[in-house]
């Protein structure tokens, strides 16, 4: 896949230590246009919360290549089963 060995390229060109912290620091970019976005004087645009949520995404990736994707995975599918439980029980609370 083009996009993985795109992110392969950053880690070792930057290190997993920068790449880490370029991903806090997207996350904390992506936090503060949605904490704006329901300001009616200081809103974002739709297109600038994209933005930060490609972002986002883009160290993500990187991530799950630092910390293991097979780990990640697996995280992921117990809170996914988790948030299945929640929403199954909500649904007949509304």
């Amino acid at each position: 896949m083009l996009e993985k060995s795109i992110y392969i390229r950053a880690l070792n060109l930057w290190g997993n230590v920068a790449q880490i912290n370029m991903a806090i620091e997207e996350c904390a970019e992506l936090i503060v246009k949605l904490a704006k976005s329901d300001r009616r004087k200081n809103g974002v645009t739709v297109g600038e919360i994209a933005e930060e949520i490609a972002d986002v995404e883009i160290m993500m990736a990187q991530l799950r290549i630092v910390f293991g994707d097979e780990n990640v995975e697996r995280a992921k599918n117990k809170k996914l089963t988790r948030l299945e439980e929640l929403v199954k029980y909500g649904e007949g609370t509304a």
